[in-house]
């Protein structure tokens, strides 16, 4: 690939395509703070109450083993 495109190292993956990314032991979390923060700034809303998610915040998701590989 680095034959046909220009690639450089930068370090451990943070952001990705609007998406924060943390790697841990625990496994690999993403996340969107830094956009909720900006979109609560724009409407004004920065003081607004946080509340409850309607689901399950820590739901693991694990390879499908049985699943058809794709390309």
């Amino acid at each position: 690939m680095s034959r046909e495109f220009e690639m450089s190292l930068m370090g451990e993956l943070q952001f990705f395509l609007g998406l924060q990314i943390k790697q841990g032991l625990e496994g690999t979390f993403v996340h969107q703070a830094k956009y909720t923060r900006d979109i609560l700034k724009k409407f004004n809303m920065g003081d607004s109450k946080p509340t409850t998610t309607p689901m399950s915040t820590n739901t693991a998701l694990d390879a499908d083993e049985d699943g058809e590989a794709v390309d």
